[in-house]
């Protein structure tokens, strides 16, 4: 059987004071209430010496107060890469004394609303509400009168009710069509991706792109369409090329799609930048391991996590959509284009 845990009446038995003196030192008030210094560290000794620890679930009882959160996610869990989140996250709330529960739904309503029951039951302080991709959501019922912060995801409405933290996708456009018009591309400049106005990232990222290029005066030559996969990437430069495309930049959705389209490039016989300057979003692993290294646009999913506690336990501020930036990862895919 485990050892008996420490009282705190042991403890101040052990000091020689009272037990509401020896809870006073503890909790940090000896000073409010006039308690001099040889009893406080009498009582700390004897803390130190009977490992004693406060039973939290009893104080949390008392103040109403169980420094928890939880946060609810789709598949951030699930993914290596998105998972940065969790841990921006996690070491914001251990910087401010809290612990993180973390749950994952898969997108089922009917486990969200369990998961949610069994949180609230566990009496957490406040939620973060966390979704995959960039997209807009309904928050649960449950969740509309409790303290929460959305990360990665938004409520559509003319007023926010609660705070949103989310990347700056349409200045992550400006910047990949920038980066290319100061390495002096002006013509051949397509995007390779389904450009879905759907889904939010590709729709900002898309309106990014296009204002950076009309304020240089440049056009964009046109669209390759394709999921956002490293085989349908594939598959559609491929037969672009054959089809006769000549592109002296390609703009790319993400990393995967990236990822095919080197290939299909090369298969081309084109080199990367030498013929063909390519750049990317995300800035996953990916990037660094393509050959040559990819220059991505990163998605900051550690600084995401990190501002969303920093939000959710920081001083009461009116609800807002926060922007957070998404630098560029300068590697070897981008050149200045070759005359002919």
């Amino acid at each position: 059987m485990p050892p008996q845990r420490a009282t705190l009446l042991q403890v101040a038995q052990r000091a020689g004071v009272s037990r509401s003196t020896a809870s006073f030192v503890l909790t940090g008030r000896h000073q409010d209430m006039r308690i001099s210094e040889d009893a406080r560290q009498r009582v700390l000794r004897a803390a130190q010496e009977l490992d004693y620890r406060p039973n939290l679930m009893a104080r949390s009882l008392r103040t109403k107060v169980t420094k928890t959160i939880a946060l609810v996610s789709d598949t951030i869990a699930a993914d290596p890469y998105a998972g940065r989140a969790i841990h921006g996250s996690l070491a914001a709330a251990i910087a401010h004394g809290h612990l993180l529960f973390i749950g994952e739904t898969d997108g089922d309503p009917v486990v969200e609303q369990r998961l949610i029951a069994d949180f609230l039951d566990r009496q957490v302080d406040a939620f973060i509400y966390a979704s995959m991709f960039t997209q807009y959501v309904r928050l649960p019922r449950q969740l509309r009168e409790r303290p929460v912060v959305l990360l990665n995801c938004l409520i559509r409405g003319a007023r926010p009710l609660h705070h949103s933290i989310i990347p700056d996708e349409l200045t992550a456009g400006l910047t990949a069509a920038r980066t290319l018009l100061e390495a002096g591309h002006r013509q051949g400049i397509y995007v390779v991706g389904h450009a879905d106005k759907g889904v939010f990232a590709s729709r900002e990222r898309m309106t990014g792109i296009q204002e950076e290029l009309g304020t240089a005066g440049v056009r964009l030559a046109g669209v390759v369409d394709c999921n956002w996969w490293p085989d349908s990437a594939y598959d559609a430069v491929r037969q672009a090329l054959v089809d006769g495309l000549a592109p002296k930049a390609l703009i790319c959705v993400n990393d995967r799609v990236a990822l095919g389209a080197y290939q299909a490039l090369r298969e081309g016989g084109l080199a990367i930048p030498d013929d063909v300057s390519v750049i990317s979003f995300d800035d996953s692993e990916l990037a660094a391991w393509l050959r040559p290294q990819l220059t991505s646009i990163a998605l900051p999913h550690y600084e995401l996590g990190w501002r969303a506690v920093e939000t959710l336990l920081g001083p009461s501020a009116e609800p807002g959509i926060t922007r957070l930036a998404m630098p560029i990862r300068r590697r070897h895919s981008v050149a200045k284009p070759t005359v002919e």
